[in-house]
């Protein structure tokens, strides 16, 4: 930790000359100090300068169990000691197997089958080699095409990639893996079609995913990848009664369903799953992040036994694999992070308190620039517009003002660590640890209010 101004300075001189960060425009750091967070302690942070903020992101989407937790890093310091490395290829050690026991018992259905890797694109990537090498081994080797959604982000990996739904984030790569195609999202706020008629809408959206595979060919049609509540684009939860209608239209035309949980699983919806907040039962999730609280870096794609049948004969195998995937240390981190979530009962917490969350977010609705609030559990967004009573959105430069411009900087100035997103419509999205409670909650109304209020004055 830097002890003062000049070693602050050399800092940032260091940073600018070999840090390459992610997905970030290093141009504007080329006069500006780059934010460095050194410190972290329940729901909030503290920058270099000694500044605190609340965490309203939760790292990425992973901090479920906020800041400081010392037990994590002592289970990691303990794993470390006794065996700091071991990969999986051909050979096991007591925690994947342990933690592999765990998260299948968690998982609905029969998703026994549990495949660690380092990340969740790493995840995505391995649910689409399998569904593929699957489809080739149970005598249908034409299955091999992905269908996703709009707006949808599922991973950077070429295959990841190839699945998310956001032109602009593709561009710079193609070209990608071929055979992924996009159906519409589930935003009912912009919807086209049954706009004030949730379940009439929900039935339309999966109903394009039973088009897509037509339009391709059920038997070139692998897999379609979800994600619970849809991220980019700003928290686009399930119309009622839309994944039972898309498990009945993979189980017609024999295609996977894939639940990517990279955000959604371990309490963010306040289960251990999202498919078991809404009902569904997948042929996959794909999960990381949350289950090790960001104490380690863990990914895993989860499988039924169904999936698993083929690569039990003979010589067959899936020849795949990561050498950090279910790392001996991050695997100790996981089991010792489920401990506390059952011991501190964070889902049943998200759950007696996600509604106390709606309610204090749902008060900016007073604004002119918010439009819509979104979302379940602790995971939301806002989506800002420029007319409420037409619902009209902010065109490219006008969004470009708003969010990079402004509101990105001044609500980390005020103390809230968020993010403003443009993929999409534009969005502030919200995703703090699942231990913060109503002062949090009224920490974050507070921040976001007075500075929308000061944005508007910017437009």
């Amino acid at each position: 930790m830097p002890s003062d101004a000049a070693d602050l300075a050399r800092l940032q001189e260091s940073a600018r000359k070999h840090l390459w960060m992610h997905f970030t425009r290093m141009g504007a750091y080329q006069t500006a100090d780059i934010p460095v967070i050194v410190r972290g302690d329940g729901a909030y942070i503290w920058d270099a300068g000694g500044k605190r903020y609340l965490d309203g992101l939760a790292g990425l989407f992973v901090s479920q169990l906020g800041h400081g937790r010392t037990e994590l890093a002592e289970a990691a310091a303990k794993q470390a000691s006794e065996l700091a490395f071991m990969p999986l290829w051909s050979y096991a050690h007591p925690k994947a197997i342990e933690l592999a026991e765990r998260v299948a018992n968690y998982a609905p259905g029969d998703l026994n089958r549990v495949f660690f890797t380092s990340g969740g694109g790493e995840a995505v990537e391995t649910a689409w080699k399998l569904a593929k090498q699957y489809f080739k081994l149970t005598g249908k080797p034409t299955k091999h095409k992905v269908v996703s959604r709009a707006i949808a982000y599922h991973g950077t990996t070429h295959g990841a990639l190839s699945i998310t739904g956001l032109p602009e984030l593709k561009a710079p790569f193609e070209p990608l893996v071929p055979s992924t195609f996009r159906v519409p999202n589930t935003n009912i706020y912009r919807a086209p079609i049954y706009g004030d008629d949730p379940k009439a809408f929900g039935r339309w959206a999966a109903d394009q995913i039973a088009v897509a595979i037509e339009n391709e060919g059920a038997d070139t049609v692998a897999a379609v990848f979800l994600e619970p509540v849809q991220n980019a684009g700003g928290c686009f939860p399930p119309p009622p009664g839309y994944f039972e209608r898309v498990r009945e239209i993979c189980d017609e035309y024999d295609v996977l369903l894939v639940s990517d949980e990279v955000i959604c699983a371990f309490g963010r919806l306040g289960h251990m799953f999202g498919a078991e907040r809404y009902g569904y039962q997948p042929d996959m999730i794909t999960c990381a992040k949350g289950l090790t609280s960001g104490y380690a870096p863990l990914g895993a794609m989860i499988a039924t036994d169904r999936l698993m049948e083929p690569f039990l004969q003979g010589n067959t195998s899936f020849a795949h694999g990561y050498t950090f995937g279910g790392h001996p240390v991050a695997a100790a981190v996981a089991l010792t992070n489920l401990d506390i979530f059952e011991r501190e009962g964070i889902n049943q917490h998200v759950r007696d308190t996600e509604g106390e969350f709606r309610a204090t977010l749902e008060k900016l609705l007073d604004l002119p620039l918010v439009g819509d609030v979104r979302g379940d559990g602790y995971f939301y967004g806002i989506e800002l517009v420029k007319d409420k009573a037409t619902k009209e959105t902010f065109n490219d430069e006008e969004s470009e003002r708003l969010l990079r411009g402004f509101l990105s900087k001044a609500l980390f100035d005020a103390g809230l660590y968020c993010r403003a997103d443009d993929r999409g419509d534009p969005v502030i999205q919200l995703s703090p640890p699942l231990i913060c409670d109503q002062s949090h909650f009224d920490e974050i109304e507070q921040i976001l209010r007075s500075v929308l209020i000061e944005a508007e004055t910017k437009l």
